[in-house]
């Protein structure tokens, strides 16, 4: 018995074999490597062959970057101070930066005003975009269209001023109407709507020159301001538009699903660039003689309903993917079909839409280039004609269109980025 007992104690662990590091092939950078570049000898061939193709390439690009020429007065200045050399000709962009960003015709005393607009765009947009940001900031955005405007376009503030009391009144008379009955919010409406008109022809008249900054004409924007200016507008435009066509599809009315059908359908048979000719062109045969109608005004018009009918579809499809469950919970809650498509269906509809509504606003915002084909100077309408017409830079084009397109994949990698946070933020179902 003792013998058994001396025998067990033998193997009772009394102490601890130090912990040692793994070995090198199964830890760090090695192991890496090793697991995703040269797994396999196809995998190993295709990694070799890649890092060829990116060392050919930066051998290519960087003397390119690093030797660039960035102040000169023209091309052959450019040329005569790189002596052959492989550098770029990037003094054309220190030459014409104020053109690219903001056109040949804004008035450089007034760049101040688009940078701020640009600046108060983030604080408009984080109460929508961010749902952390208190909801009482709301106000912010509903406020920034009417200042954009007033610093983009200038005169008077009272301006913009008028048409936020006009949307207030809107809002006041469809409030009267679900409190005090049609009959009197129709009157209330008729009596605001008659002060707002007089007061928009007053504006129009001897308005006082009260915080009035510089008239700025349209056709005197370009640049990339002008691509961010119909990429923001329309993008904000064309969401409420897409959400109200893609129920309508669904609706039970058979004149407003039909409406909904023809739009969306010729809407997306049409190419763009046909739409932005009919703003240039074919529209103003259609209004009355003398009658003047702004060419960006048009533009955004027609580029919110393209974008619409996309917008439409992807949404159609986030309403498809719900469960009928969900439909009938709502119905089962007693709800009507706007708190139930407020509260319960559309939520979940637009989170499933995120990926596809990036995408069309994406496109939607480089496609806002193709301006420059109804003789709108945006960026690249600004590469193709006054610079690249220029005797001093005809010649320069890697430059000027890397620039552009720097621009935008600045700001398209932003919206990308977004999209996947707010998809991880709202990802709830797998928590």
């Amino acid at each position: 018995m003792s013998d058994t007992h001396a025998q067990s104690v033998a193997y009772v662990r009394e102490s601890f074999i130090p912990e040692q590091a793994p070995p090198t092939r199964e830890s760090g950078a090695f192991k890496w490597v090793r697991e995703n570049l040269f797994p396999t000898i196809p995998n190993a061939i295709l990694t070799i062959a890649a890092l060829y193709v990116i060392y050919v390439l930066l051998a290519t690009l960087l003397p390119w970057l690093l030797g660039g020429i960035w102040q000169a007065s023209s091309l052959g200045e450019c040329r005569e101070i790189a002596a052959g050399g492989p550098g770029g000709c990037f003094a054309v962009l220190t030459e014409r930066w104020n053109q690219l960003i903001f056109g040949f015709a804004f008035p450089q005393s007034e760049y101040w005003r688009p940078f701020l607009a640009f600046l108060l765009l983030f604080a408009a947009a984080a109460p929508v975009l961010f749902p952390d940001v208190p909801r009482r900031l709301l106000v912010l955005t509903l406020l920034y269209p009417f200042v954009a405007y007033w610093l983009l376009w200038g005169g008077t503030i009272l301006t913009p001023l008028a048409a936020l009391l006009g949307l207030i009144g809107a809002y006041m008379a469809f409030k009267a109407v679900e409190r005090y009955g049609f009959a009197l919010a129709l009157g209330a409406a008729v009596v605001a709507a008659v002060i707002v008109w007089w007061l928009g022809g007053y504006l129009a008249g001897e308005a006082p020159r009260f915080l009035a900054l510089e008239v700025i004409a349209s056709r005197d924007m370009g640049g990339y301001m002008l691509n961010m200016i119909l990429g923001t507008v329309c993008v904000s435009l064309s969401l409420p538009f897409g959400i109200l066509l893609a129920l309508g599809r669904q609706s039970r009315l058979p004149i407003i699903k039909y409406f909904c059908v023809a739009f969306i359908e010729f809407i997306r048979g049409v190419p763009l660039i046909t739409l932005l000719f009919v703003a240039n062109v074919v529209l103003a045969y259609f209004l009355p003689p003398g009658t003047t109608f702004d060419l960006i005004l048009r533009v955004i018009i027609m580029i919110t309903m393209f974008a619409s009918a996309y917008i439409a579809e992807v949404i159609r499809g986030g309403l498809a993917a719900l469960p009928r469950g969900q439909y009938e919970a709502a119905d089962s809650l007693g709800l009507d079909y706007f708190q139930a498509m407020r509260l319960i269906i559309l939520p979940q509809a637009l989170k499933i839409s995120i990926p596809g509504i990036v995408n069309v606003s994406v496109g939607l915002f480089k496609d806002t280039t193709l301006v420059s084909i109804i003789s709108m100077f945006d960026v690249v309408g600004m590469i193709r004609g006054p610079i690249l017409a220029s005797t001093d830079w005809n010649g320069v084009y890697w430059e000027l269109y890397g620039f552009a397109a720097l621009l935008f994949f600045v700001t398209c990698y932003g919206i990308s980025q977004y999209s996947q946070w707010l998809e991880r933020r709202l990802a709830t179902d797998h928590r």
